[in-house]
């Protein structure tokens, strides 16, 4: 248990200061509410009245997000990888090489269907 007795002690003050943030900005934050404040946040498309059950969303957010997240793991196995390219020679490298290229062939698939068009 001594050697868990830091990283709770690094949780209990994370947590003691995230509860402390949130505590004080609320008692000494602005309290001026209007309808724009309230609004939810559409990514720049003007909010329109919606259904009961809620409205459509474009796919394209949804692509635009896949796409970030695919990217980002990207980065993510390139990062090990450009630490260890000495290590790992011929194959390390057509191994990143078939990586890059799925993912590259993911992104030109994107694009070709027009995901990147913003209308």
């Amino acid at each position: 248990m001594e050697l868990y007795t830091p990283v709770l002690a690094l949780g209990i003050l994370a947590a003691g200061f995230a509860v402390f943030s949130v505590v004080v900005s609320t008692m000494t934050g602005p309290k001026r509410y209007n309808r724009s404040k309230l609004d939810s946040y559409e990514c720049g498309i003007e909010p329109t009245p919606q259904a009961l059950g809620g409205g459509k969303f474009p796919v394209k957010y949804y692509i635009t997000a896949m796409m970030f997240i695919v990217f980002d793991i990207e980065i993510v196995f390139l990062y090990p990888w450009a630490v260890y390219f000495e290590s790992m020679k011929l194959f390390g490298l057509v191994e990143m090489v078939l990586f890059i290229l799925t993912v590259f062939v993911a992104y030109a698939y994107v694009w070709r269907r027009g995901g990147l068009e913003w209308d």
